[in-house]
């Protein structure tokens, strides 16, 4: 069996689907490589044929361990080269996908090995996600929620970005907002309105939906309690910077 470009980025698509908690179908996918329905219909009939999905009879496409296999290859490799790229050749974290996406067909074996002894393979990605199938479920397990599930007085860490709309990632990187960074809620009633060090931010909560956030910890271990709600309604009261 022949395993071409088209086929791996045909199962990562799968498996990145998975990863935010869709159901995937031929129409996710027609959406996720942004491509003609006719083109999935026939990526999936060669991608059964050789055993690497399975199709249920309403239409959603699995893995099969093979197809898995190939994808969580294909997934690690990715998370590698965006790696290389920020920790290596200082690369701005909101670029590094795309370019990834471009690379990581043509990195040999001996390469990929290489850049895991250099980097290993238990850090997240640049965007803070972690390599493999790490669903909303499990991201939930560990305590994380979406920033449109925040309420006024919050204080948050930024744990990671959906990293496939480079857009998105410029802007909020404009505001300071990365993984790793600490925000507070000032309110959370219709547009999020933020706060980022001395920057303050307006964003649509369908934007926090693609932002995993936790509950920021300070030095002693103990997450600090929430804003008053004095200081909440006097942070409200200045502008904030509009979402484009």
């Amino acid at each position: 069996m022949r395993i071409t470009i088209s086929k791996e980025n045909y199962l990562k698509a799968i498996a990145e689907a998975e990863s935010e908690g869709e159901t995937v179908k031929a129409v996710t996918l027609t959406r996720w490589l942004q491509v003609s329905a006719p083109a999935v219909t026939m990526a999936i009939r060669r991608l059964k044929r050789d055993a690497l999905i399975r199709v249920a009879a309403a239409g959603q496409i699995t893995l099969t361990p093979a197809g898995r296999e190939i994808a969580s290859r294909l997934l690690l490799r990715h998370q590698l080269i965006e790696r290389m790229l920020t920790e290596i050749f200082g690369l701005e974290w909101y670029k590094v996908h795309d370019e990834a996406e471009q690379l990581e067909h043509a990195v040999s074996t001996d390469f990929e090995t290489k850049l895991v002894e250099r980097l290993g393979t238990s850090g997240p990605c640049p965007h803070g996600n972690m390599v493999g199938m790490d669903s909303p479920i499990e991201r939930r397990r560990r305590g994380l929620k979406t920033l449109d599930e925040a309420h006024a007085g919050e204080r948050l860490s930024v744990v990671s970005v959906f990293e496939r709309d480079r857009k998105l990632l410029e802007y909020l990187d404009g505001f300071g907002i990365r993984p790793g960074c600490g925000i507070e809620v000032v309110s959370s009633a219709g547009p999020l309105r933020l706060r980022a060090g001395k920057k303050r931010i307006r964003l649509d909560p369908a934007v926090g939906a693609k932002i995993w956030v936790k509950a920021l910890v300070d030095r002693a271990g103990r997450c600090p309690r929430p804003l008053s709600a004095a200081t909440v309604k006097e942070r409200g009261r200045a502008p904030l910077a509009a979402q484009p």
